[in-house]
């Protein structure tokens, strides 16, 4: 006799088939709603704020009001996963005969905690590399960083990043690397920049090449192919309170912005985040093959020279579509390029998940070849009876 206590009505929806339903039902809205929103969106900006969201949010035009219209893919799979969890434990009995079924819910159960890893920890990145040149860094098309960097020793620089999550969220920013503290006055991911007029209202920044200009923010572009022109007005500030002046950088600003103190020569510039790898890249040679008497194309593919002084790794890697690099945690896959086929981009992806789809896909298929060889077995046993 089923128990029909508050606790136990919970767990008969949690296992629910018609929970089940709804939940599939809810993730095929979110796909259809994300593709038709990656027009406007782009790609990324589409699947954050769709599939990887709890809570798909919703502000009426020229309002900061936010409005909760939809569950998001990370609720909704949520959902889902416990629903996949209890149906396993209430509905499948523990044995033998079963088992295929159990392989195939634990596969399933190990998909969707890879997609919430994948969420989680993966880091996206590109390296753009000309022939010739050697890189050990990649940047984050994304987001960007106030890179400080002491100039003085002519043999190597001393950087230290500053990422725009800091810029939006602090005053002030100390490091223990640099002997000033950096005032942070404004921040905007995207801005107009223009040179400033006479008569205008006098302006906070001090110093640099960014004394002559003016910035007015505007909202961040989304589309993939767009880049946000980011502005940070900060001031650099000794212990003693004294300031080294009020600088605008922009990486819409190519002149250099810095300053001398005791000696010591420091640059400053907002730029695309970098990530520093510990081994180094060299592009030997791009290739942009075509099929011949057409201009489709047939393949891409980078020859790099890989250096990683660690673990004495110095070999030659081709690197073509479906053919990535892996190394160091990192994977790098061929994705675009351009200077007259002259430059290489990268795409540097960090996912330490990303076993994890694999691994699901085989244990389903495992599951169910155990399941129907055993319900193959069963029905060749009942006919030689």
């Amino acid at each position: 006799m089923r128990r029909n206590d508050p606790l136990s009505r919970l767990v008969d929806g949690l296992s629910s088939l018609k929970l089940t339903l709804l939940c599939l039902a809810l993730l095929m809205v979110l796909v259809v709603a994300c593709t038709l929103a990656q027009v406007n969106l782009g790609i990324h900006l589409a699947v954050e704020r769709f599939i990887r969201s709890f809570i798909v949010w919703w502000s009426p035009e020229g309002s900061a009001l936010r409005l909760p219209v939809f569950p998001g893919g990370g609720l909704v799979g949520g959902v889902l996963l416990l629903n996949l969890i209890f149906a396993q434990f209430r509905r499948l009995e523990l044995s033998w005969r079963k088992g295929g079924l159990w392989i195939v819910h634990i596969g399933l159960a190990l998909l969707f905690i890879g997609e919430f890893a994948t969420a989680l920890m993966q880091v996206e990145s590109n390296m753009a590399i000309e022939e010739g040149q050697t890189k050990s860094y990649s940047e984050d098309y994304r987001r960007m960083e106030v890179a400080v960097v002491d100039e003085t020793d002519k043999e190597y620089d001393d950087e230290v990043g500053i990422p725009d999550s800091l810029l939006k969220s602090r005053s002030e920013i100390s490091d223990a690397a640099l002997p000033f503290t950096l005032r942070v006055h404004a921040y905007h991911d995207n801005a107009a920049l223009a040179m400033r007029g006479p008569g205008g209202a006098p302006s906070i920044v001090t110093a640099g090449v960014g004394a002559g200009m003016s910035f007015s923010p505007l909202p961040p572009v989304t589309a993939d192919d767009d880049q946000n022109t980011a502005v940070a007005v900060v001031e650099p500030v000794l212990k003693d309170g004294t300031s080294l002046g009020v600088y605008l950088l922009s990486n819409g600003l190519g002149a250099p912005q810095g300053f001398i103190n005791e000696g010591r020569k420091w640059k400053m510039a907002l730029r695309l985040r970098r990530y520093q790898h510990p081994f180094a890249l060299t592009l030997k040679d791009f290739r942009h093959d075509v099929y011949p008497g057409t201009d489709i194309p047939k393949n891409f593919s980078s020859l790099v020279r890989l250096k990683d002084p660690r673990s004495g790794d110095d070999r030659d890697v081709l690197i073509y579509m479906n053919s990535p690099l892996r190394h160091g945690g990192l994977t790098f896959y061929q994705a675009s390029f351009g200077k007259n086929d002259t430059l290489s981009v990268l795409q540097v992806v960090r996912n330490p998940a990303w076993t994890l789809p694999y691994l699901s896909c085989l244990l389903v298929a495992l599951g169910l070849l155990w399941h129907f060889g055993m319900m193959l077995k069963k029905s060749l046993g009942a006919r030689s009876v």
